[in-house]
């Protein structure tokens, strides 16, 4: 199991980055709330990771921190909950607003997510409940080592791009973008604005 890498950060675009360990490129997966607090291209980051090894593929992904990976963990656990579901869950809310969500059974601001519909919004809050009963004792967590300014390449495109491997429809992540104010804004914080507008 890979647990955690540190590297230089050679290439992201949402949801995805790579990261060079020693000369080796890890492409690894991470939810926008990982995104958030990218450096630019060149610095070193650390990060938690979590590797799904499939038939046809090894899926690494990546956290900010150890506390979202956990979440991730139990997200997975959860029945019919894969680790691209879970990924879209924790770009599309904070880990700390899901926790709320799932203690105080507010299935409505779960089905706002993609992918999230009502019988899966009520398996989250039976399924995980008892496992998050803890949570909001515990210090957050802010992701040393992640601090920095993203860069701003072709911003809109991006941050459609990225809605669209979160699991939005291209028509809806198109009208997602088209209602913030992009002017001078990152793809990242862009991708952060309407994401937060879908589930309000």
């Amino acid at each position: 199991m890979i647990g955690r890498l540190r590297g230089t950060l050679l290439a992201k675009q949402a949801p995805s980055l790579v990261l060079d360990v020693n000369g080796v490129g890890y492409e690894v997966d991470a939810p926008m709330t990982t995104f958030y607090n990218l450096p630019p291209v060149g610095k070193e980051i650390t990060l938690y990771t979590h590797l799904v090894v499939r038939d046809d593929a090894h899926l690494l992904y990546g956290f900010a921190s150890e506390r979202e990976r956990r979440l991730f963990r139990q997200l997975i656990k959860v029945s019919g909950v894969g680790a691209k579901l879970a990924l879209t869950i924790l770009s599309g809310v904070a880990a700390d607003v899901f926790v709320s969500c799932v203690l105080n059974k507010d299935t409505a601001t779960l089905t706002r997510l993609p992918g999230v519909g009502k019988k899966t919004a009520e398996r989250l809050v039976v399924e995980m409940r008892d496992r998050l009963e803890d949570w909001e004792a515990e210090p957050g967590a802010s992701g040393a080592g992640m601090s920095g300014v993203a860069a701003d390449v072709t911003p809109l495109g991006d941050a459609v791009s990225a809605l669209v491997a979160l699991g939005y429809k291209p028509n809806e992540a198109s009208r997602m973008v088209r209602v913030v104010d992009a002017r001078g804004l990152s793809s990242e914080e862009i991708i952060r604005r309407a994401l937060q507008s879908a589930v309000k």
